[in-house]
């Protein structure tokens, strides 16, 4: 039995725009069984406000569509929803279509810079799976580069992981003189501050119908749900430190939580020599989200990039 589809159309090419296939799903990860749950309405689902059924749905996911063999997390770590994340995948891949007369570049020439993969490693593990493209995660936390270290290792990834030892920095430090990249992604922690992000995780669990938690939020460490100035601080410094780094990256790209955040962010890109930037939404259940791309290169540039990838 499939869960019901969800209001908003995830991408055409989302495996999980259907709704969840739970027969396949527990043949392939038993371990969901338990898990499971009806529906008022007689569908089959799970509780989202169980860490552990989530987790376990995630190893599932993965386990039948991105063959990932081995998945686990910390339980103090952000549980990332699979399909959410492999939506931000696909979207970047349109990007690079759009500048390769709408085909998709795939393969290891493809190079994807991931700021703050964190020790799940979602976005290099899907995103290689989809398009066979190379990623490198980099993190600011010595035991989540460990673990997606590990993760990469089980499932016979060649992903490459670094460890950002400043955090003040983001691109710096990461990106060496010969590197070249024609994707950057990212979730930056959205909150301000800690009181931010616990007020946010109370908000989640009232929207369930369930009483707020001692926990902060679903999983999820201080540095992955806030950070001093919140998303417009983080991907401010991104984008300034982009700057240095014009010739070596295709598309720089983040996703930004809050709509109001973009007129903060175009003002910020508006006094770099970018020659393009874009906002991209995108429709995720009943929430829209959305990230922005900045390239300091032409389209005509871009375009001889990409043609060199095919």
């Amino acid at each position: 039995m499939k869960s019901a589809p969800k209001k908003s159309k995830l991408h055409p090419r989302n495996r999980h725009n259907k709704g969840y296939d739970f027969a396949l799903l527990t043949h392939n990860e038993p371990a969901l069984s338990p898990y499971l749950v009806q529906t008022p309405t007689g569908q089959q689902s799970i509780d989202f406000s169980d860490n552990k059924a989530v987790k376990t749905l995630n190893q599932a996911l993965l386990k039948s569509y991105y063959n990932v063999d081995f998945w686990d997390l910390p339980a103090h770590n952000l549980c990332p929803p699979i399909p959410g994340r492999v939506d931000y995948i696909h979207y970047l891949a349109d990007l690079l279509a759009d500048d390769n007369n709408g085909v998709i570049p795939t393969g290891k020439q493809v190079n994807v810079l991931d700021i703050g993969t964190g020790a799940s490693l979602v976005y290099p593990l899907t995103g290689s799976a989809e398009y066979n493209w190379a990623f490198t995660g980099t993190d600011i936390d010595p035991v989540s580069v460990k673990l997606a270290k590990q993760l990469a290792q089980f499932n016979n990834r060649k992903i490459s992981i670094k460890l950002q030892k400043d955090p003040k920095h983001i691109f710096q430090g990461v990106i060496n003189a010969k590197d070249l990249f024609h994707l950057t992604l990212c979730n930056p922690p959205f909150h301000a501050s800690e009181q931010a992000a616990a007020q946010g995780s109370e908000r989640k669990w009232r929207n369930l119908g369930k009483a707020p938690k001692s926990t902060l939020n679903f999983g999820g460490q201080n540095n992955e749900l806030w950070c001093e100035g919140g998303e417009v601080k983080f991907i401010s410094t991104m984008i300034n430190e982009s700057a240095d780094f014009s010739e070596q990256c295709l598309w720089f790209t983040s996703l930004v939580s809050k709509k109001e955040s973009l007129t903060a962010l175009q003002e910020i890109l508006s006094k770099h020599p970018v020659a393009d930037v874009k906002i991209i939404d995108m429709a995720q259940g009943q929430k829209v989200s959305r990230f922005i791309a900045w390239s300091y290169f032409d389209k005509a540039t871009r375009e001889e990039i990409c043609q060199t990838l095919s």
